[in-house]
């Protein structure tokens, strides 16, 4: 009897601090996952990509022009909402909170950097994006390793671990 009840508290306590371990445990996310890109509440797919540094957005027609002495971007958002189905178009205007130059395979060149607020799972982020046309890609939204530092661990043979809930 005593044994038993020694084996059941074990037990009881393992249980309790596996229960705990796992209740700690950050999300895993996928490679790829859903996100409500704000103000415009348009569901994207978003390529969670550790190779960029930061986060990049499509982003059309865009303007440079001045405000109160400031740097400021003028551009059109321009996404298939992947839950309805729908192309979503909406004008935004953001101060330009630096200028970086990206490199890739077709040459290097400079972008604007802006914050935009974009939903995933239940928190809302408010991120550093770089802007250009991403017309021609899959994924018209990619998060950085600034962005996925705060996020948690990817994992690349996984897809859509969550839904957007912030609204």
């Amino acid at each position: 009897m005593k044994h038993q009840n020694i084996a059941l508290w074990a037990l009881l306590a393992l249980s309790l601090s596996t229960s705990q371990a796992q209740a700690d445990s950050p999300h895993v996310y996928g490679w790829v996952e859903k996100g409500v890109v704000m103000p415009s509440g348009v569901t994207v797919k978003l390529k969670l990509d550790t190779g960029a540094l930061t986060s990049s957005m499509d982003a059309r027609n865009l303007t440079r022009f001045e405000r109160d002495g400031k740097e400021w971007v003028r551009f059109s958002l321009e996404m298939k909402d992947v839950e309805t189905d729908k192309l979503v178009k909406q004008e935004i205007e953001r101060p330009v909170l630096r200028r970086v130059t990206v490199s890739g395979a077709g040459g290097s060149e400079r972008r604007p950097v802006v914050h935009m607020s974009l939903c995933i799972g239940e928190t809302l982020y408010k991120e550093e994006f770089t802007l250009r046309s991403r017309a021609n890609m899959v994924y018209p939204v990619l998060l950085g390793r600034r962005l996925l530092a705060e996020l948690g661990p990817v994992d690349a043979g996984r897809t859509f671990t969550i839904q957007p809930e912030c609204l």
